[in-house]
């Protein structure tokens, strides 16, 4: 274990052997860190936390603080980060309010660059990248390999898609499907995310199928309920079509088109 000797680290914190902490940086009571993470300076990591193996926190970010929620009364609320995720300069990540399963959880190899912000009671898939300043409201669901542009800012509540793309300065006041393009003030779609889907390696035909799902959906002037009927009667064999369609039957704030 190598800590600086500026650092002031809890004695009841709970430290991996090989976890290295510099200089200034402050741990608390009720935080555990695991192997080979690497905490650099000036660093506050408070509350409830844990943090998983082969993170690497870079300074100035504050991680685990109490939830920015007018309701939240110092109860016992957690922060539960994965392993190998990056969080950069300035980012802030606060612990959950009481108001759902008491846990805001980041999964793993997820890339959080410099002022990000997660709020209370987000949950965070894996291989996720926040650019510098995106801001997530509370209860916010992201699913794996998403990406979300440079100052986006998303609604409490709503949710983000897997494989979803989001341009910078957008703002995300409704669902986001999974696999799609989205970008504007108020957030609009504009197809499906081709680049991404390509670079993670979908099939020529897996993609065919999610574009001839989108049309369905968003083009054919269908309603709703009548599209997701018609892609499931005819695309039912594609379990990536299938997720698209479970996505927006069960959005609550309503979906972007």
């Amino acid at each position: 274990m190598s800590i600086h000797p500026t650092a002031i680290v809890h004695p009841n914190a709970r430290i991996a052997e090989d976890v290295e902490i510099g200089p200034y940086t402050v741990i608390g009571e009720h935080v555990s860190i695991g192997a080979g993470t690497k905490i650099c300076s000036h660093v506050l990591i408070e509350g409830w936390t844990t943090v998983g193996e082969r993170n690497h926190i870079f300074p100035f970010s504050s991680i685990g603080a109490a939830p920015q929620d007018i309701g939240y009364r110092d109860e016992e609320t957690y922060l539960i980060i994965g392993d190998d995720n990056v969080i950069r300069e300035c980012a802030t990540v606060h612990r959950a309010t009481t108001k759902e399963d008491r846990k805001t959880e980041i999964g793993n190899k997820n890339f959080l660059m410099a002022y990000s912000h997660v709020a209370h009671d987000c949950k965070l898939g894996n291989n996720i990248i926040m650019a510098n300043s995106v801001a997530l409201g509370g209860h916010i669901v992201i699913g794996d390999h998403a990406i979300l542009g440079g100052i986006v800012a998303v609604h409490q509540f709503a949710r983000i898609g897997a494989y979803a793309i989001i341009g910078g300065q957008s703002a995300v006041t409704l669902d986001i499907p999974p696999f799609v393009s989205a970008a504007g003030n108020r957030a609009q779609l504009y197809g499906l995310n081709l680049v991404g889907l390509k670079r993670k390696g979908f099939s020529d035909q897996t993609i065919t199928i999610l574009k001839k799902a989108y049309k369905i959906i968003f083009r054919s002037g269908m309603t709703q309920d009548e599209a997701l009927q018609k892609v499931t009667e005819e695309l039912h064999a594609s379990p990536e079509a299938m997720q698209l369609v479970e996505f927006i039957k069960s959005s609550k704030r309503g979906v972007t088109r």
